[in-house]
């Protein structure tokens, strides 16, 4: 006869009255799992993540049983690190990362894999006693992290993608937590929280589980956490979940049974550490028993690199989807449950941010044999639980303290609503069955009391609550347990004199010209910019551009913030330069990078590495995918990148680089090829064609050194024949800049089309070509201004005001370099102040009649008659010079068959006038 037959008795008689025959099947179940569970040879210890209840549960049985073997529910690759915690502040996160991919898919990268651990967690009091107690040993036995993917279905995302940007110190990273004790079934968590009269699960669970267990005795808490295991896996509608579940418990129990073979420990002395919800396991391999066999398919060749990162409390409740607050509640919920039980709970020695503890266990010290477990559970579900007594001075510091929280964040409270929050508290904790307010009753009170409609600051009340209770703690990895790249950088740093494990800002100055010896802490900040979130090291002052360098440089830096960033750079290399450089290589040995790509990676390897070799390398690449792109998507930006890099070697190197000279030439030809057909290709925006051309006439003198043939570029202009105006234009100030269009024809063409109506209402999109042409025809910026400005006096109302929001936007966006030089122009045009205004003309307007040119002096005087005398000697002259000419008859007008002089002075009389005057 079974220990649980009268429960089991009981239990079926009551759901055969109420719910049928169904209810019956899963309440015996549920007690059979009990039984199961606890007449298994191996000693399973159920657990809940986070769960103060569980935590001292742990404590107390290790300290009566004091097992040689810990079988912990952990990915088993994770093992080597717990030696590390020794080294931290809790809470961190154990986690495993890879970026180089083999056997997963290549969009899955990077794969990253944490398990937060908190000092209130069942899983940290375990690790710490098998660390610190000599003889005992801690065994990993869950799914390797490799397994975690390979699980994973390959069609689909990777197995979790955040929700929010805000998923805390864990990123994107995906959580392995023990006990996930949470109803994998809607409908009946919905029915939990509206009966419990509670808003969400971690409060539930804290009324009804976590409260009542908090003081129960051994044999009681693993039975009910056994029960509430089996429930929820009985009423588990998630299949896919359910499967994978039960893959990891046919895992666990394999290893456990294959360390057992091998150490050829006693079962009695050892305990499996494990969720609840693993505890109600159905497999055929549970128990150690069993002989059903589970082939453990091998691991990828992905490597997988390890480490610790720092976590908080808000990260674990962001990533597992738990209520804000609620692990900070459960924190100070452990400590003050630790305190009253009169428990000394274990820790690693030299653990950061605790009291050293000593704690002795009592020599030879075994559990009492069971020959069956005692049926603690009738018991337990038949009486109430027991009603804590009101602390009224727990109460009262708590409402005290809110109130002188809320003042300093900007709240008008008083010591009113201190009596108010005391009262209301006492309310709710009545209307939900409760004698004693819990921290979620002070929370609803408080929000209620002081908050009303209105949050003055930043942080609401229930955020102010979560600090008085306790804080978002937010964990450190120490020095030693950093990876080598992590302490190379505190290393190099440490010239600055400044604590970079703080959590808050620090200003750095650097006056590089007094202190030489910073100017490599200015490298690697301006590296570390490059390769950390852009709040982690955030410039003040100094830049850093081709051929510059700043003499004064003021940095803020995040460093303690952001420690996770910093230590899973040391899993991608040794030190920054070796990071930088595989992250450069990476880029433009991507399958989507391009020559903007390209030659983006160039530039930030000349300003952050130095190194020619390097960047020689990665301006090969570029002119190789140049040569391969069909699109001119990102002509601009190719054409001022390399701009600005041809102008840096120019200054900077006794000669370009070869890569240049093979850029310009497989540009110059490449560019041509693409013209004709980019003039007429919709999709093709006019300022892609506009760079194109800027760099063909940037680039004609180098590329034409270098062996092309200036006939390509004209054949090209040649065979364009667009049909948008804007791309029309461009094609006019082309066909300028190589003469094969004066600039008299031009201004006659537009004003053609400024006096054709059909054409008016088109006319702005020529203005945006011809702005846009200022980019390869820089000269053309006087005719651009005679343009908008004959635009702005002719077109009508109904066409120049819609006209204008446009071009202000186009102006700003595409425009945005070509502005200073525009501004420029029409400041050299238009007059300087209002009153020249009335009386200037412009100057494309014609000109008023010149006044009559005077007749023509008659040559004379002793020079012309010494000339006429002698021309033998002004012969020889003009035939040295290669001058042609003839002598004019005495008496005839000098100059009067010069028609050009004579038409240019006619023309032009105020040089000759000025020059007249200055002689008088």
């Amino acid at each position: 006869m079974s220990t649980f037959d009268p429960l089991r008795e009981q239990l079926s008689q009551a759901a055969r009255e109420f719910g049928g025959d169904t209810v019956s099947g899963i309440l015996s179940g549920m007690v059979d799992d009990v039984d199961r569970a606890l007449r298994e040879e191996l000693e399973i210890f159920p657990v809940c993540h986070h769960s103060p209840a569980s935590a001292l549960a742990m404590v107390r049985r290790l300290r009566e049983k004091q097992p040689k073997v810990i079988y912990l529910e952990l990915c088993e690759d994770l093992q080597p690190l717990l030696t590390e915690l020794r080294n931290c502040r809790l809470p961190v996160a154990v986690q495993a990362f890879a970026t180089d991919l083999d056997g997963f898919p290549k969009s899955w990268a990077p794969l990253s894999v944490v398990a937060p651990i908190t000092e209130a967690s069942a899983e940290y009091q375990a690790i710490s006693y098998a660390l610190e107690t000599p003889g005992v040993e801690l065994v990993l036995v869950d799914r390797s992290t490799d397994h975690v993917f390979q699980w994973a279905p390959k069609e689909e995302d990777p197995p979790y993608t955040p929700k929010e940007e805000d998923a805390g110190l864990h990123g994107d990273a995906v959580g392995v937590e023990i006990g996930d004790l949470r109803p994998r079934f809607a409908e009946l968590e919905e029915h939990l929280l509206h009966h419990g009269k509670v808003r969400h699960w971690s409060e539930w669970w804290d009324q009804y589980v976590e409260q009542p267990l908090s003081g129960a005795d051994y044999d009681t808490y693993r039975q009910v956490m056994v029960l509430i295991g089996s429930l929820f896996r009985r009423l588990n509608r998630d299949e896919r979940r359910q499967a994978v579940d039960e893959d990891r418990e046919r895992y666990m129990w394999t290893r456990m049974r294959e360390h057992l073979s091998a150490s050829g420990a006693d079962p009695g002395d050892c305990l499996y550490v494990c969720g609840a919800f693993h505890a109600a396991s159905h497999v055929e391999q549970f128990g150690l028993r069993s002989t059903a066999p589970f082939e453990i398919a091998p691991r990828t060749n992905t490597k997988w690199l390890y480490g610790l990162i720092p976590s908080s409390h808000s990260a674990i409740e962001a990533q597992f989807g738990l209520a804000s607050g609620s692990v900070s509640i459960a924190a100070a919920t452990w400590a003050k449950a630790a305190a009253r039980s009169g428990l000394t709970p274990f820790q690693l020695a030299g653990q950061k941010g605790t009291r050293k503890r000593t704690v002795k266990l009592p020599a030879g010290a075994r559990p009492k044999p069971e020959i069956a477990p005692a049926d603690r559970l009738t018991g337990f579900l038949s009486r109430p639980p027991v009603i804590d007594e009101l602390d009224q001075s727990e109460l009262l510091g708590w409402c005290v303290d809110i109130v002188r929280l809320a003042r300093r964040n900007g709240y008008l409270a008083s010591t009113a609503d201190a009596i108010a929050v005391f009262e209301t508290s006492i309310l709710l904790a009545g209307m939900r069955n409760r004698a004693r307010p819990t921290p979620y009753d002070f929370q609803d009170a408080a929000v209620t009391c002081i908050e009303k409609d209105v949050v003055p600051g930043r942080r609401d009340v229930r955020r102010l609550c979560e600090i008085l209770l306790g804080g978002d703690r937010v964990g450190e990895v120490g020095y030693d347990a950093l990876p080598p790249l992590a302490r190379n950088v505190y290393d190099r740093l440490e010239p600055l004199g400044l604590d970079l494990s703080k959590r808050t800002i620090q200003r750095a100055l650097l006056d590089l010209n007094a202190e030489p010896e910073l100017v490599p802490c200015s490298d690697l900040l301006w590296m570390l910019r490059y390769l950390l979130p852009h709040d982690a090291v955030r410039p003040i002052m100094g830049e850093r551009r081709l051929g510059e360098r700043s003499i004064q440089e003021s940095w803020d830096l995040s460093f303690g913030k952001h420690q996770r960033s910093i230590i899973e750079l040391g899993y991608e290399g040794v030190t920054i330069e070796q990071v930088l450089e595989q992250r450069l290589r990476r880029q433009v040995w991507d399958p989507k990078a391009t020559a903007a790509v390209a030659l983006a990676a160039v530039e930030d390897a000349v300003l952050y590495l130095g190194s020619k070799r390097f960047a020689d390398e990665l301006g090969a690449r570029a002119v190789e995918l140049l040569a391969s792109e069909r699109s001119v998507d990102d002509a601009p930006e190719v054409l001022r990148r390399i701009r600005r890099l041809m102008a840096y070697y120019r200054t900077s190197e006794p000669e370009l680089p070869a890569w240049c000279e093979e850029f310009a030439t497989a540009g110059y030809a490449h560019y041509c090829t693409l013209l004709p057909t980019a003039f007429v290709d919709d999709d093709i925006g006019v300022r892609q064609v506009a760079a194109m051309l800027g760099f063909l006439f940037s680039m004609e003198s180098l590329a034409l050194a270098l062996g092309c043939d200036r006939a390509q570029l004209e054949l090209a202009v040649r065979q364009s024949h667009p049909e948008s105006p804007a791309k029309v234009a461009v094609l006019w100030a082309a066909r300028t800049q190589l003469g094969l269009l004066t600039q008299a024809e031009l201004r006659a063409r537009c004003d053609e089309l400024l006096a054709n109506p059909l054409v008016v209402p088109s006319f702005p999109q020529y203005i945006m070509g011809f702005v846009q042409a200022m980019e390869p025809v820089p000269a053309l910026s006087g005719f651009v201004v005679e343009v908008i400005s004959k635009a702005f006096g002719r077109l009508p109302d109904n066409v120049l005001l819609p006209w204008m929001p446009k071009l202000i936007t186009t102006l700003r966006d595409q425009a945005g370099e070509l502005m200073p030089a525009l501004v420029r122009e029409a400041g050299r045009t238009f007059p300087g102040s209002l009153a020249a205004v009335d009386a200037w003309t412009p100057p494309w307007t014609a000109r008023p009649a010149s006044p009559k040119a005077a007749p023509a002096a008659v040559a004379s005087g002793p020079v012309a008659e010494l000339l006429r005398g002698h021309p033998a000697a002004c012969d020889a002259v003009a035939g040295l010079l290669g001058c042609q000419g003839e002598w004019l008859a005495p008496g005839t007008a000098a100059g009067a068959d010069h028609r050009e002089v004579r038409a240019l002075l006619s023309e032009h009389p105020e040089p000759a006038l000025a020059v007249a005057g200055l002689l008088a």
